[in-house]
């Protein structure tokens, strides 16, 4: 651990999941490319539910709660990401529905402590065979209820 690390503040909810900026991520400038922090983001959501069991493997019959789609997506792009090297994603739930949810992003620095972008997420689950909404499954409620900002 780092001195800077050491300094971050704790969360008082959701994860810090660590991501990585390659060169390539960044634009002809060096700015991070303002498509790829989405893209960062739902790759940070993807590993934290893969820790909980659920993955998405091209099969929507077998996905369960990962047959899911985006109804919104809002992102504040706030400082500049300049270089490549370690990040962080912050991830919560500010909402965990009967079908939906919205879950809230920072893109940050490793330890937290520098917000570059902050967002939010609508998704709603899908049935697999007619794509309308569907509850979410009774584990999928257990894991998300852990990431709630605030009690449900």
């Amino acid at each position: 651990m780092t001195a800077e690390a050491t300094d971050a503040p704790a969360l008082s909810f959701g994860r810090l999941v660590p991501v990585t900026v390659h060169f390539d991520d960044l634009d002809a400038l060096g700015l991070l490319h303002n498509a790829r922090y989405p893209v960062m983001v739902e790759r940070a959501w993807a590993g934290l539910w893969a820790g909980h069991g659920f993955r998405f493997e091209g099969d929507w019959a077998a996905a369960g709660d990962a047959c899911n789609a985006v109804r919104e997506l809002t992102v504040t792009y706030e400082t500049p990401v300049t270089r490549p090297g370690p990040y962080a994603v912050h991830l919560w739930l500010e909402r965990l529905g009967r079908t939906g949810l919205t879950y809230g992003f920072r893109f940050c620095s490793a330890d937290g402590a520098t917000t570059y972008a902050r967002g939010t997420r609508v998704l709603v689950r899908l049935d697999s065979a007619t794509l309308r909404p569907t509850p979410w499954s009774d584990t999928f409620r257990a894991a998300g209820r852990a990431l709630l900002r605030s009690a449900e």
